[in-house]
């Protein structure tokens, strides 16, 4: 069999590119969000930091916090029917809105 030649961003140009005007600088507000256990989350990726992305599989699903891990969290989601961990750092997370 033949393996794909790429990484990680592979086929990722337009789900991992910000709009024009939303370029530059991120605000330091996003490095330091708090999240408690059971507060829900969208995993958005912030394109400008690659450390602590989540697969670009999983860019727009919602998921529960489970814990932390180091300064990541560690985000329940559901991938199909299965339940899969992924740690994130705070950076590529958005509270969800009730």
């Amino acid at each position: 069999m033949v393996q794909r030649i790429g990484g990680f961003r592979r086929k990722t140009r337009s789900k991992l590119k910000k709009p024009h005007r939303q370029r530059g600088k991120i605000s330091i507000r996003k490095y330091f969000q708090k999240y408690k256990e059971g507060d829900k989350v969208t995993l958005k990726a912030e394109p400008a930091i690659q450390g602590g992305m989540a697969f670009p599989r999983f860019h727009g699903k919602t998921g529960t916090v489970v814990g932390k891990q180091g300064k990541c969290y560690k985000i329940r989601i559901r991938d199909g029917k299965m339940a899969k961990e992924v740690v994130v750092h705070p950076v590529h997370l958005n509270k969800e809105e009730k």
